[in-house]
């Protein structure tokens, strides 16, 4: 018991010391994932959208957004008005500034923000064609939306989501995995990353301006595919371990 007063200086002596081994940080480590999103993917026309304000002033001043609603016509069938009816999926890709903790987050946290509320959480694999799998996680949720600016009246709709996080030279689906990855990384190479943030989501069921009722199986296999096609084009994959 008497020898504890005079190790425990040599212990902070020797932890302090320790510090100087670990790597300096270098340049910021670039995410693998393209935020120069194209006009059209396969059959999908993708029309550019400006992010929320409710994003721009949530998170920080340098993070970047590439938004796109993607449309795609339905075969045989038109609308009331005799248009094309079209299947839609929202994609959202954000990507970190400097203070990654302030840029981007888990949709789980800003959902219930845009009127959903989440009913499960499972994971999803994806198989490129490619060779490469990716993880994903897939949340279904009720989304409740006003019908007037008194919101007053409202509609719910189902809606299925699916997202991952791109790092540098790696893919996590899951918010913990990724943070415990980005402190590692950081820690034992020095490697300071920007990390981007992809989400899919589409809407099920019965859908006021559509003759038939999507599925939850067709809404899981089109935003699979659409996934399946990003993650191919958009990601760099040369750059991503296996």
């Amino acid at each position: 018991m008497k020898l504890a007063p005079l190790i425990l200086p040599f212990f902070v002596a020797g932890t302090l010391s320790a510090i100087h081994f670990l790597p300096s940080a270098g340049s910021v480590a670039q995410s693998a994932v393209n935020m120069a999103l194209p006009s059209f993917s396969d059959e999908w026309e993708l029309k550019h959208t400006p992010p929320a304000e409710k994003e721009l002033q949530a998170l920080a001043k340098d993070t970047e957004f590439s938004k796109a609603t993607c449309l795609m016509p339905r075969s045989g069938e038109y609308d009331a008005e005799g248009y094309r009816a079209m299947d839609r999926i929202d994609l959202s890709v954000v990507l970190s500034g400097s203070d990654i903790n302030n840029s981007i987050h888990r949709p789980e946290r800003c959902m219930p923000a845009q009127g959903h509320t989440i009913l499960s959480s499972s994971n999803r694999l994806l198989e490129l064609n490619n060779g490469r799998t990716m993880k994903t996680k897939r949340l279904i949720s009720v989304q409740r939306m006003p019908l007037n600016e008194e919101q007053t009246k409202f509609m719910e709709l189902k809606c299925v989501t699916y997202y991952f996080f791109v790092g540098h030279d790696r893919i996590s689906s899951d918010h913990i995995e990724r943070t415990l990855l980005d402190m590692k990384d950081r820690i034992v190479k020095g490697m300071d990353q920007r990390w981007a943030y992809v989400s899919c989501s589409t809407w099920f069921g019965k859908l006021p301006w559509l003759k038939s009722e999507i599925t939850e199986a067709e809404a899981d296999e089109k935003i699979a595919s659409f996934l399946e096609d990003f993650a191919e084009k958009q990601i760099n994959w040369r750059q991503v371990k296996p």
